[in-house]
């Protein structure tokens, strides 16, 4: 029984089965099953609902899509799962509450794969790391995150860890991630970095404003950096107009391969690697 829940529970072999899994899907060589996948979306969620879904059909699962308030409801998740191992091969699940994830893959029911939470997003993250290898060796490679706490600076610590990559975040002292390799100096460190990752400011827009990323600051990086804004991503906010029309930006076609690597996400949990 394997789940995704948080990158802290794999292994680096883990994330590179996930990263050859992905590499076949995107050649057409992935594996075929049959069965169905439930899933559960706010409605707020597009590309990672529009690739699970996609890449679940295409591999031969139906997708069943459930809001993602169906699980807010009294009845204990260890017993939804249960029921639903009667009918599904696996859960994907987008929610903000991580405990709920948690919950239901604590009934060793089923596998389940956190499709974001308010606490991290692991997926996102692996699908940027596979992008990025095909570029090279990503254990090699100087992140930097700026941006405060939050769901995509904690999935990017939980790589870190894994992977053992060089990760540095930069913002206001009093929004860092605990225990998160840290500085406040923007332009020191963007001087150093291969990969510049930003999120949205959320309630500190105000505070980060002094940390957005401009062509400007791209232009003192090393040659080759790669500029890596999250989506929903804001010109003017973490990263202005002109910094998306650099040649840093990773384009819109980086994000080709979240398709793929839900794929490989949930044939690795099914065990069909």
């Amino acid at each position: 029984m394997r789940s995704l829940v948080k990158l802290d529970d794999w292994s680096p072999s883990d994330v590179h089965a996930v990263f050859d899994l992905a590499d076949a899907f995107r050649t057409g060589r992935g594996p075929a099953t049959a069965g169905a996948a439930v899933m559960f979306f706010p409605p707020t969620s597009l590309r990672t609902r529009v690739t699970f879904e996609r890449g679940a059909s295409l591999m031969g699962l139906e997708p069943i899509v459930f809001p993602d308030t169906t699980l807010d409801k009294p009845e204990a998740l260890a017993d939804v799962a249960r029921y639903l191992d009667n009918w599904v091969d696996i859960v994907v699940v987008r929610h903000r509450d991580l405990a709920v994830v948690e919950a239901l893959a604590a009934a060793h029911a089923l596998p389940v794969v956190n499709a974001m939470t308010d606490e991290n997003h692991p997926c996102e993250v692996l699908s940027d790391l596979h992008a990025l290898q095909q570029r090279g060796d990503i254990e090699s490679l100087r992140y930097l995150f700026v941006g405060a706490d939050g769901n995509i600076a904690r999935a990017w610590q939980e790589a870190a860890r894994v992977l053992q990559l060089d990760l540095v975040q930069c913002c206001p002292s009093d929004l860092a991630t605990p225990g998160a390799a840290w500085t406040d100096d923007l332009e020191a460190a963007i001087r150093s970095a291969d990969v510049i990752l930003t999120d949205g400011p959320g309630a500190h827009a105000a505070a980060l404003e002094p940390y957005r990323i401009t062509a400007a600051l791209l232009d003192l990086a090393p040659a080759g950096v790669r500029c890596n804004p999250c989506p929903p991503f804001v010109r003017g906010r973490e990263v202005s107009a002109e910094a998306v029309e650099h040649a840093a930006f990773v384009g819109h076609d980086f994000k080709a391969g979240l398709l793929p690597v839900q794929q490989a996400v949930m044939a690795f949990c099914l065990g069909l690697d």
